[in-house]
């Protein structure tokens, strides 16, 4: 399980219910007799061999089935790699790979690298699902070929009971890349809550090898920055689904300090210019915030608050700033979500 949880983004103050977009009625549908989105779930796993088969059943519980399961185990000294193969060696739903402890972001890397499907699931080994869960994905990401990130709601369980959330209902985010490059805004979830289609997996996951000991955990973060930054299309589902442990092995549960804090902060950073460099975005892309905004449908309230904030950082002069500002104001209030 990540170490990372920016509960402070997840935990949005309560809106209206109306939801930002109905996937059965959105016009970016496959047409009749389009084929049905593939899943592939990956789950990664070192020394949680008391939790691990959990989480591989409730993936294969799912009532829409995944093409792969693929378990990934980072070389787990607890027995966890022999449990596995004892009960799934022979399974043909599941994909057992394993090898050397290189960290979470390596184990991400081998699962990616094994996976055949449109879209992937990530499913930390402590963690799981409820049966619909893919379901849920699935409605969006059948009738919604635009949208490139999923992710849902959290609820807490074990050593504490609450739901960690982004918002009251769904939300089409649009794009996130000039807030997550100005603000290091995290429009994300822990990896159990994680969808996205592959193509986006595989280029966020695109790392040089000197960024293996930097995520060896937390490496939601390259998921979820690196998709922001390199221009997927986000969108928040809350599913009810998701089931995320909390128990005394959990990094940043156990961990957290202003030092770590200050580590995850300047980690974060330089991932983020590591992505914007490589697609050439610069400071100057604040000059482009609005239009950011205006691809967001329905924006939260606290959405549009902080796109005001990027065009007031904006260097012009004091009119023309309030004036952006004013008109982000007037559409966020009319269309807020």
């Amino acid at each position: 399980m990540s170490d990372n949880v920016s509960e402070g983004l997840l935990a949005e103050p309560p809106f209206s219910k109306e939801a930002a977009v109905d996937p059965a009625t959105a016009s970016h549908d496959r047409g009749a007799g389009g084929q049905a989105t593939t899943f592939a779930v990956v789950i990664t796993s070192y020394n949680y061999r008391d939790f691990v088969l959990e989480a591989v059943e409730s993936a294969l519980a799912q009532s829409r089935k995944a093409v792969q399961v693929i378990v990934v185990d980072d070389g787990s000294t607890d027995g966890s790699d022999a449990l596995l193969r004892e009960h799934y060696a022979a399974d043909e739903r599941v994909t057992l790979i394993s090898g050397v402890n290189g960290g979470q972001l390596s184990a991400f890397q081998r699962g990616v690298n094994a996976a055949r499907a449109e879209v992937i699931c990530f499913l930390d080994s402590d963690d799981r699902w409820e049966p619909a869960y893919l379901a849920h994905l699935g409605a969006l990401y059948d009738t919604r070929a635009d949208i490139d990130f999923v992710f849902s709601d959290l609820q807490l369980f074990d050593q504490q009971d609450r739901v960690m959330k982004f918002h009251d209902h769904a939300v089409d985010l649009g794009y996130t890349a000039i807030s997550t490059y100005v603000l290091t805004q995290w429009y994300g979830a822990p990896s159990s809550a994680l969808s996205m289609r592959a193509r986006w997996a595989r280029q966020a996951l695109d790392l040089p090898d000197s960024f293996q000991r930097t995520w060896r955990l937390s490496a939601d973060n390259c998921l979820v920055f690196g998709c922001s930054v390199l221009g997927a299309h986000k969108y928040y589902l809350p599913t009810g689904c998701v089931r995320y442990r909390i128990h005394g092995a959990n990094g940043w549960w156990s961990n957290e300090s202003p030092r770590l804090e200050y580590i995850n902060k300047m980690t974060s950073s330089a991932l983020i210019q590591h992505y914007a460099a490589r697609v050439g975005m610069g400071p100057e892309c604040i000059e482009f915030s609005k239009l950011e905004f205006m691809t967001k449908p329905r924006p939260p309230w606290k959405e549009t608050k902080r796109y005001v904030r990027l065009v007031m950082m904006r260097r012009v002069s004091p009119w023309r700033k309030w004036e952006r500002a004013v008109n982000i104001l007037r559409r966020g209030w009319r269309l807020r979500g």
